[in-house]
């Protein structure tokens, strides 16, 4: 699809009626893993397909567009999209990172840093401070995760890029909470993108995935590369399910963040809830900042109960439409408790660092209807006496 259109028919007619052999309107998936070389010592577009598949490339090239990078890399999960987009960091490199990220990002950046692959610094990026002290230190990358999972903080992403820069170090920008349909992080100044897309970009709950963005031509090639030479390149059938779920995107984003929105009110007056994380809400430290650099508040939100871990459980025993269960993104509503579920493997003392506590709930709001949702909240809330 040409440059000129709208993000949202992007997203639904990117790669649209582009079949040659039949005049297929939506893209075929082709799950050959190999394809013929048209003559000896003469190679074809494919030879491969965890070198390249046009399937996965159909949904690499929607994606790309929507991020406005120059090449996308599809991958088997968020976490491998990831590990790719910081491949380039060596032995005693510097990598800066949120203290408040997604507890498996946590787990791994932790885990490489323990066997010394980099080292890694976990910053409040929200105290200018404590990030001008460890640009100070040279870093290689800077991470950026916003909202952040899953206590929703907010970052200045074109403030971070640029000092970033200035300091000499790569930017990259974890976009998995609101999709390119509400945050461009490469218009902002970022270097590379990455996405679970199990989440919003796939909206199913049904496939697992990843892609990293690269803002410059060359980098995404030399991640291409190096995506293929680890094989870590996501499957055909995958990217298929992938692109079918992206042609909704955007109708499912504008709908389930209008439902969050009125949810996070909700919560909001309610005796029973110490506090609620939505950057839509006025009251959020981050509203502000939110409005230059976001196109909405995005479908998740959390809130702490104000009975800690037995509030937590009380609660979700009795609810009805939310589901008690991992990940985010989908059509359908989930609940998650971060300390026992998404972020258990942080210890105890970065949890508490990180600002999660055991009365936290995180939710994923799907799209049924407003009323449902919220008289399952009143439900679980008239469970704890209030």
């Amino acid at each position: 699809m040409s440059e000129g259109f709208a993000a949202r028919t992007v997203a639904a007619a990117n790669g649209v009626a582009q079949d040659t052999s039949f005049g297929a309107v939506i893209a075929p998936i082709h799950l050959s893993t190999t394809f013929k070389f048209p003559a000896f010592e003469q190679a074809g577009p494919y030879d491969y397909s965890r070198l390249g598949n046009p399937t996965r490339e159909a949904l690499a090239d929607t994606i790309a567009k929507l991020e406005g990078g120059a090449r996308a890399v599809m991958v088997a999960s968020g976490m491998a999209a990831l590990d790719l987009a910081l491949s380039s960091l060596r032995p005693g490199d510097l990598l800066v990172a949120p203290h408040d990220c997604y507890g498996g990002t946590h787990r791994l950046l932790s885990l490489r840093s323990a066997r010394g692959h980099y080292r890694v610094a976990f910053v409040d990026q929200t105290d200018p401070a404590a990030l001008a002290a460890a640009l100070a230190e040279g870093p290689k990358v800077v991470m950026i995760e916003t909202p952040s999972n899953p206590l929703m903080r907010v970052v200045d992403i074109r403030r971070i890029t640029a000092d970033a820069k200035a300091a000499g170090a790569l930017t990259v920008v974890d976009n998995t909470f609101l999709s390119p349909a509400l945050q461009r992080p490469i218009a902002l100044g970022a270097d590379l993108v990455v996405h679970s897309t199990t989440k919003f970009l796939n909206g199913h709950s049904d496939v697992i995935g990843g892609a990293v963005i690269a803002a410059e031509a060359a980098v995404g090639e030399d991640l291409a590369a190096w995506a293929n030479t680890i094989g870590v390149t996501g499957s055909p059938l995958d990217a298929y399910l992938t692109l079918r779920g992206l042609r909704t995107l955007f109708v499912r984003v504008e709908q389930q963040q209008r439902t969050a929105g009125r949810l996070a009110a909700f919560l909001e007056g309610h005796p029973a809830v110490s506090r609620v994380h939505y950057p839509g809400l006025p009251s959020h430290p981050g509203h502000a900042l939110a409005k230059t650099q976001q196109a909405g508040f995005g479908a998740m939100l959390s809130f702490e109960l104000a009975g800690g871990r037995d509030a937590v459980r009380a609660f979700v025993e009795v609810l009805r439409v939310f589901t008690l269960a991992e990940s985010l993104g989908g059509v359908e509503s989930l609940i998650a408790h971060p300390p026992t579920m998404t972020h258990a493997a942080m210890d105890p003392e970065a949890r508490a660092i990180a600002g999660i506590t055991d009365g936290l709930l995180r939710l994923s709001v799907g799209l049924e209807a407003e009323d449902d949702l919220l008289a399952d909240l009143s439900h679980g809330l008239a469970a704890l006496g209030g």
